[in-house]
């Protein structure tokens, strides 16, 4: 009874994705027979499997597309939404025998879409039923699964205590898996480090469907996969955190200057110190360009101050005082709250519930579905008559100009070598730029991709050289991509270098070790040194 019911759910679905297949080697029914062969049991099958003709396909690929100036003739050929560790190692081998790419999506927030797109016959391998998390109060770790996103690991681990915390991005909806493979910077990483410098252990399913944890993968391996994209290399099902102890209060703040309230004198101050103050003390800087409060007409520059102590009060403005008198802040302008409703108050009206966190849905600004964002790494201070260029720049876009955010590094990020993991950016860099821009109309992109691209070429002779650097967790395209079919290292090479400098080369050596055959690709992921894709 049970095998006649799995044939026919396995027939049904085989004559809906043959109505729209794309070319490729192998048949529709071949894949799927293939599925239903390898784990993949009749009781969860319309659970994991989603073809272009089920009612859920477009539910699933839609809801964590992020940025829809992304477009691609190919769609996937199937949607899997796995459930289990064998539901994975039958999607890679079915995908690896009958000539599929996969792309692996944990929370869809890739900027360049390569989570969900290709422009070569793929499948989607989303892991929203993979989100487990596994607090340890005593041991003050916790295994977080990949589909998880960081709003639900925060509540997750503050539901359990309120002393401890995991250092990771701002944002609820980013998915972990992409997150902490990529380095993951938060507004305790001077306190803590990066994400990745806080992970113990992984689980990995690589190309042969080998299930492995840090010891079987080996070192080399775990240290590829901490900040050197993790799916390059396999995909990795969990990842086991230190989570990090917190004072029952911290503080923040969020104060704003204009041009006209001394705001370019403010942040040349900050150039010099952002990296140097109190490991405990993070002062980010949100950039845009508005009409003017004070000149009617006339546009003007807004510099937005957000800070979190880790700490009171009455000690965050003690060390402003002594670092940043200049910004002029007054015990008013702060809040002292947990660290749990910090993560709240960063993206959420004063006053949500918690359980906002656990709510999965990405919402875009209102009107604007599409975007483009670059990056940078400052390490020498600009100049005031650099800065007042920028200024000018970004008043003379009008309506809709792009945003930038300014990042301070240094404290514990600076405690490791750049070898240490993927991840190089450490030691002597002050800050990281992150330029965005969003808008309305997916056929305006061209001209709007220009605009950012401009206010990017004239940052050229502030920011670091050779190689002029980039977040890999900012995905850049323009940064160059890999070859279609054989990717060489020297292609791969132009790329590789500006998100992980000299650690390239490391990669590529573990790449040719655990996927020499170059199975986990995309645009910008690692190659072996003898590509056979």
């Amino acid at each position: 009874m049970i095998t006649f019911k799995k044939s026919i759910i396995f027939l049904l679905l085989s004559i809906l994705l043959s109505l729209s297949w794309a070319t490729s080697a192998s048949s529709p029914d071949d894949f799927l027979e293939c599925l239903s062969h390898h784990t993949i049991n009749s009781n969860s099958i319309s659970q994991v499997i989603h073809t272009p003709n089920n009612s859920s396909y477009s539910t699933i690929l839609n809801s964590f597309s992020t940025n829809l100036r992304l477009t691609s003739k190919v769609k996937p050929s199937i949607i899997i939404t796995p459930i289990n560790e064998s539901d994975i190692q039958a999607a890679i081998y079915c995908s690896k025998i009958h000539d599929l790419q996969i792309r692996i999506r944990s929370g869809g927030h890739d900027y360049e879409g390569l989570s969900y797109i290709s422009n070569t016959p793929f499948v989607i391998i989303d892991l929203r039923n993979l989100r487990s998390i596994s607090v340890d109060t005593e041991n003050k770790t916790a295994w977080i699964q990949s589909g998880a996103i960081l709003g639900e690991v925060y509540y997750r681990v503050a539901e359990k205590s309120k002393k401890l915390a995991v250092a990771a991005g701002v944002c609820p909806t980013v998915g972990v898996g992409g997150h902490f493979s990529g380095g993951g910077y938060s507004m305790l990483s001077r306190k803590f480090g990066i994400a990745v410098d806080n992970i113990i252990d992984a689980k990995l399913i690589d190309a042969n469907g080998k299930i492995h944890d840090r010891e079987s993968m080996g070192e080399d391996l775990f240290w590829a996969i901490r900040g050197g994209g993790g799916t390059s290399f396999g995909l990795i099902v969990s990842w086991k955190v230190k989570l990090l102890d917190i004072p029952e209060k911290v503080t923040i703040f969020n104060v704003t200057r204009t041009l006209e309230q001394n705001a370019t004198q403010l942040v040349y101050k900050w150039q010099h110190i952002a990296d140097k103050v109190d490991n405990n003390l993070v002062i980010r800087l949100i950039l845009t360009s508005r009409e003017s409060p004070f000149l009617r007409g006339k546009r003007t520059v807004y510099v937005s101050f957000i800070t979190m102590f880790v700490g009171g009060v009455n000690e965050l403005l003690r060390e402003m005082q002594k670092s940043f008198p200049e910004l002029g802040l007054v015990k008013e302008d702060c809040i002292e709250l947990s660290w749990i409703e910090s993560v709240l108050y960063s993206w959420f009206p004063v006053g949500t519930s918690l359980d906002a966190l656990l709510d999965r849905k990405i919402k875009n600004p209102e009107g604007y579905i599409c975007f483009k964002m670059k990056s940078d790494y400052v390490q020498h201070p600009i100049s005031i008559h650099g800065l007042e260029g920028l200024w000018k720049l970004m008043n003379q876009q009008g309506q809709n100009p792009p945003d930038l955010s300014f990042t301070p590094y240094g404290g514990k990020i600076s405690d490791f070598s750049e070898s240490e993991i993927p991840f190089p950016h450490r030691v002597g860099n002050i800050y990281q730029i992150q330029y965005g821009l969003s808008w309305q109309k997916r056929e305006d992109s061209p001209k709007h991709i220009a605009r950012i691209r401009k206010i990017y070429r004239y940052m050229t002779k502030y920011v670091s050289k050779s190689p002029r650097a980039a977040y890999f967790n900012y995905r850049d395209l323009d940064l160059g991509v890999n070859n279609k079919g054989n990717t060489s290292y020297a292609q791969a090479k132009i790329w590789g270098e500006k998100y992980f400098k000299n650690n390239f080369d490391k990669l590529v050596k573990v790449k040719t070790k655990v996927d020499p055959t170059n199975f986990f690709r995309n645009e910008q992921s690692i190659p072996p040194l003898l590509s056979y894709a």
